[in-house]
């Protein structure tokens, strides 16, 4: 069954839409109501996210979706451990935004699927808690914002680090001028990723629904190093690392700085590690930004040589006038102009004590930043990323990515994002889609 087959566009009217500065939501449930949601891609991130809904109160993961039946079995397991019960499951999303006891959705899926599930999910009457990257295009980025607007829904953005209470306090304390005038903020992300080889074209496992899976995407044969990680890597699917991992980073520097959109942008790098392989996209990468009242942004990216900055493989340092701090997920480090350490704050609950967490990505942080989606569904609670400002910091991702394809640095218009002067830069600015699948708010 096509998307425009089964939810009916526009169904809730725009009567309902509230102004996106207003953060007030349509559908509020109060206080003491229960928020039924479900986790749609269930391996990695929708475990963490899983859990994190378990842990909120009058909360209850009622379904999770996933296209592979075996993943979606290990997490039935996984959610009968962690949550002492089995959701609902389902392999086909749209049977979930039809039912009407589903109060949210928590999108965890490839990221060519996450701006399409999350405007049909807000189409369909739900509040939207979707992953980071929130879009694989910058067209995208847009439609999110207009069905946010035109559906009244709170839509969170999962990069969770806007819900660490460290950070929040470096932020106060750069707004009360601890290190002077901020002017420059350096993101940074290592890894030793391996070579992901050449795929070969072979049958579906019978356990995967590949059409599904691929969704909005044009149709490709199946190959043998796509699913379930290496999509990342891909162009059809993926966003590449900056997207993957860079979000995070560049979002946390957006916010000391004080900044939305840059005046310029440019990239440089290439697939230097590994040269004969599928992936399509850099794993080293240097991306600036420069932005209205002298200030910038640099993203590092290396995703094939995990040496660390300051013994972290993720974080970044925020440069101002009068001293310098260093953020990552669990700490909060101010040093003066001498580099002595004047504070270092950690984050005070366990579980971020460090840069990384486990291997599904389980951290305290993803509590705190579901737990603020809830109590927006609940009681009406301003979110720490709502999706105007998360599309922002992912808009950042695709101005690299783009300047990084031409080879050239882009002028940006600052009100919007959009590339100025530049006709075969704004041709990147969204994709094809497969028919019946194209994107509308």
């Amino acid at each position: 069954m096509k998307r425009r087959n089964f939810i009916k566009a526009g169904s809730l009217g725009a009567a309902g839409a509230v102004l996106a500065s207003s953060n007030r939501f349509s559908g509020v449930l109060g206080a003491n109501d229960s928020v039924n949601i479900a986790v749609i891609g269930t391996r990695g991130r929708g475990k963490a996210l899983t859990k994190a809904a378990g842990i909120c109160e009058n909360v209850r993961v009622s379904h999770v979706c996933d296209v592979d039946t075996e993943i979606l079995d290990e997490h039935l397991a996984y959610s009968e451990q962690e949550l002492g019960y089995k959701p609902e499951s389902e392999t086909d999303f749209r049977r979930i935004l039809e039912n009407k006891d589903v109060d949210a959705i928590a999108v965890a899926t490839p990221e060519h699927w996450h701006a399409p599930m999350a405007i049909m999910g807000m189409q369909a009457g739900k509040h939207v808690y979707v992953e980071k990257p929130c879009s694989h295009n910058p067209h995208e980025n847009e439609l999110l914002v207009q069905a946010r607007e035109k559906y009244g829904k709170a839509c969170q953005m999962g990069n969770q680090q806007r819900s660490s209470k460290t950070s929040a306090q470096a932020m106060r304390d750069i707004r009360d001028g601890v290190i002077g005038n901020v002017y420059m903020g350096k993101a940074w992300y290592s890894n030793t990723r391996e070579s992901i080889g050449r795929g070969k074209v072979v049958p579906v496992p019978g356990n995967l629904d590949w059409d599904l899976w691929q969704g909005p995407a044009p149709r490709e044969e199946y190959r043998d190093n796509v699913h379930p990680y290496n999509w990342h890597w891909f162009r059809a699917w993926g966003t590449g690392e900056i997207h993957n991992n860079g979000t995070h980073e560049i979002d946390i520097c957006r916010w000391a700085l004080g900044v939305d959109y840059p005046v310029r942008a440019v990239s440089a790098g290439g697939r230097f590690h590994f040269t004969d392989d599928d992936w399509e996209y850099y794993d080293t990468q240097l991306a600036s930004y420069e932005f209205q009242g002298g200030k910038m942004i640099t993203w590092e990216g290396r995703s094939c040589n995990g040496l660390d900055h300051y013994d972290r493989s993720r974080g970044c340092t925020i440069h101002g006038t009068k001293g310098s701090i260093l953020l990552d997920r669990g700490n909060y480090i101010l040093y003066d102009l001498d580099d002595e350490v004047v504070k270092h704050l950690k984050e005070n609950e366990p579980g971020t004590s460090g840069s990384t967490a486990d291997t599904i990505g389980w951290d305290t942080l993803t509590v705190n930043h579901m737990r603020n989606f809830m109590a927006a569904i609940t009681d009406g609670e301003e979110l720490h990323a709502p999706i105007e400002d998360g599309s922002i910091s992912t808009m950042l991702c695709h101005l690299g990515n783009i300047s990084q394809d031409l080879g050239r640095s882009l002028d940006v218009d600052p009100a919007n994002g959009h590339i100025l002067n530049d006709e075969e830069a704004m041709r990147k600015w969204t994709r094809d889609y497969e028919k019946g699948w194209e994107v509308k708010v």
